[in-house]
């Protein structure tokens, strides 16, 4: 194949991706979006006058980067490891396998699709965010940098669950009982100087701490860790989880077993 069928097929992994969270928008798109206003409600307005300052800024203001963060995290995994175990399922995934697509291309096309959701609600929950607070950016290129490496990372960890995967309880297990508790103990809600040292030290072994403080970083310039490392740190997660998910896709884990 050269490169010009090389994009027809990626394009057209892409836009099957794209169409089929679009089509259903009621259910991937709109459910997140009101979640992470209840939050802004709950959290921001109830609880957040009561906090007062957190960082320098109001409560408000503080956990309005995480909450587009997790709104990200979940939708990026959520729509790779639900769409492939689909294809999976009903064996339309092996159609692709035959083809003479490389599976570098197959990978890239379900993973640039979840990133598309992520990206769509994040810029939904920060539209959100608009007549709850202000919302400013403090650093363009750590802003957009950071969230879009944090949707590519998480849509990668989708598709190796969904390799994984045997039945439809399975794609349930690793967003409930690892990202839903990484997340809400990232850092959303709260700064980890708050935390005895102990604690600190154990916060510092998530993750999604190093996220969430990142892109607070670039909103609103303060961070509990240094965002260049995390950005570093992040990088390396994507090249070592994108070579295991081809290496995964190459071998046909659990798709050809």
């Amino acid at each position: 194949m050269n490169l010009r069928l090389y994009w027809v097929a990626f394009t057209t992994i892409l836009t099957k991706e794209v169409r089929r969270f679009t089509r259903i928008w009621v259910q991937t798109l709109l459910p997140p979006a009101i979640t992470m206003a209840l939050y802004f409600v709950i959290f921001g307005n109830l609880i957040g006058s009561r906090v007062g300052e957190m960082g320098g800024f109001n409560y408000m203001q503080f956990i309005m980067p995480g909450l587009i963060m997790m709104s990200v995290i979940t939708n990026s995994y959520t729509n790779v490891v639900s769409s492939f175990f689909s294809s999976k399922f009903q064996h339309s995934i092996e159609e692709i396998l035959v083809s003479p697509v490389p599976s570098w291309i197959i990978l890239s096309g379900y993973v640039l699709g979840g990133v598309t959701r992520g990206l769509m609600v994040g810029l939904m929950v920060t539209l959100l965010a608009l007549f709850f607070t202000e919302v400013t950016v403090h650093n363009v290129f750590v802003t957009v940098t950071v969230v879009v490496l944090t949707a590519v990372l998480f849509a990668i960890g989708g598709f190796i669950n969904a390799l994984f995967a045997r039945k439809f309880d399975d794609i349930a297990i690793v967003p409930t009982f690892i990202l839903t508790p990484l997340t809400y103990l990232g850092g959303v809600f709260y700064s980890i100087h708050l935390l005895p040292d102990f604690w600190q030290g154990v916060s510092m072994l998530n993750p999604i701490l190093y996220m969430v403080n990142t892109f607070r970083y670039g909103i609103l310039g303060v961070s509990d860790i240094n965002h260049w490392a995390a950005l570093g740190a992040i990088c390396l997660f994507i090249l070592v989880l994108f070579s295991l998910a081809l290496w995964l896709l190459e071998r046909g884990r659990g798709i050809r077993q």
